[in-house]
């Protein structure tokens, strides 16, 4: 009671500095390694920053992957004995590409291989396996070691985009499933507040068509009652009387539209609603269920209240009293009503230990449909917690002479 976008997945689920860091050890691994190997080649040295480099902004601009695997081929091209740093950028680059589908599956697998074939040919045409008739991969006979290379690269990019694709539709059906969850509490919430409001629309018809038939009665009987009475003040009372006849008729048209069990064979009993008088009777069942609770008033209460605003305040006790019976059992509950004279000011605390973070939304309706009350009543409502040491308060404001007339317009405009 006491109250989860785009498909596209976070590549990156870690810090957004993740990229950054990783990115500058991967630059330094490459200027450790150039150092170490006192590497020279022009062509080794101009790919190696458009290797590593990019890596940097992979997280806002995937297709920057675009660029880092056809210079890490490149430049193992240029250098076979491949740098860690190359090695490792071209498969965060594949990655990257995988991830974000930037080209799909199956066309990034095969670019990637065609492009590791490409190398191997370029090798073998400059006879990097040419060492003395002997494989450098194999052994002597050099049966397989042209292929060899080949072989471990599109392994290796299958892999890679294999296992990015599986985190990339692990991430959709997450976000799928918490997407379909959200909406289905949106659907929840919508229903129980169209239900509220017919509630409140059922037994605002009850008040406004009792007040009506008296209308009616009182029009009618006039024109018998009162001696002396002009032709032209007879008709004035018949047409009030028809008039309050017409309105109540409209009202059970409206109402039937609302109710959610029209065609129930059995309706429920049509039972008097409660005004602040009933309070007496609700405090003593809470007692009776194990909880305390006090009720004190200040000021004068007026003679006549609108009964739409003690319905209203009757019910906002009531759904306090059940949240307070479900969420602080056992907790005493403190209840005052002051009386103003343009407002009824009601207060509900209880000293229970109040809500969790983010339990206000938990997707509970009461505090909705308090509110709902509150609102068409021309009123406010707000709760919360009671203060630092716990509890949970519910505070309303409830307009005395404009009660009747906005809760009216707010149900049935």
């Amino acid at each position: 009671m006491r109250q989860k976008p785009s498909l596209r997945p976070t590549a990156w689920p870690r810090s957004p500095r993740y990229p950054y860091v990783t990115g500058v050890l991967l630059i330094l691994l490459a200027a450790a390694e150039v150092l170490h190997a006192r590497i020279t080649s022009t062509t080794v040295l101009a790919t190696l920053p458009f290797v590593v480099l990019p890596l940097l902004w992979r997280q806002r601009e995937p297709r920057l992957g675009l660029l880092v695997v056809p210079a890490a081929l490149l430049n193992f091209l240029f250098r076979p004995e491949l740098l860690m740093a190359v090695a490792v950028a071209g498969v965060m680059g594949l990655y990257t590409l995988a991830r974000h589908r930037v080209l799909h599956p199956a066309l990034l697998s095969a670019a990637a291989i065609t492009g590791s074939l490409l190398v191997n040919a370029g090798h073998v045409a400059t006879g990097v396996y040419d060492l003395g008739g002997r494989s450098p991969a194999l052994g002597a006979d050099g049966s397989l070691s042209y292929f060899t290379e080949s072989f471990v690269l599109a392994v290796g990019v299958v892999a890679t985009v294999g296992i990015a694709d599986a985190f990339r539709s692990r991430e959709e059906s997450r976000q799928a499933r918490e997407t379909a969850q959200r909406e289905l509490i949106a659907m929840e919430r919508r229903h129980a507040a169209a239900q509220e409001r017919a509630a409140i629309a059922r037994e605002l018809h009850d008040i406004v068509a009792h007040s009506v038939s008296v209308i009616a009665v009182q029009a009618e009987s006039a024109t018998y009652t009162t001696p002396g009475l002009s032709p032209p003040a007879r008709d004035g009372f018949q047409q009030i009387a028809s008039s309050a006849r017409s309105a109540l008729t409209e009202l059970r048209q409206l109402l039937s539209v609302l109710h959610a069990d029209a065609g129930a064979e059995d309706p429920a009993p049509v039972l008097p609603q409660p005004t602040l008088d009933s309070l007496d009777d609700l405090l003593e069942a809470h007692r009776s269920g194990g909880g305390q609770v006090t009720l004190r008033t200040e000021g004068t209460r007026p003679p006549v209240l609108p009964p739409s605003l003690e319905l209203t305040a009757y019910r906002i006790v009531q759904e306090a009293l059940t949240n307070a019976r479900r969420h602080a059992r056992g907790a005493a509950v403190d209840i005052l009503l002051t009386y103003e004279e343009d407002e009824l000011r009601v207060r509900i605390a209880d000293e229970g230990p109040g809500p969790l973070k983010g339990q206000l939304d938990s997707g509970g309706h009461g505090l909705s449909g308090m509110r709902e009350r509150a609102t068409l009543l021309g009123g406010r409502l707000t709760c919360g917690p009671a203060g630092p040491g716990g509890g949970f308060l519910v505070e309303a404001g409830l307009p005395v002479r404009a009660g009747a007339k906005s809760f009216a317009e707010g149900v049935y405009e």
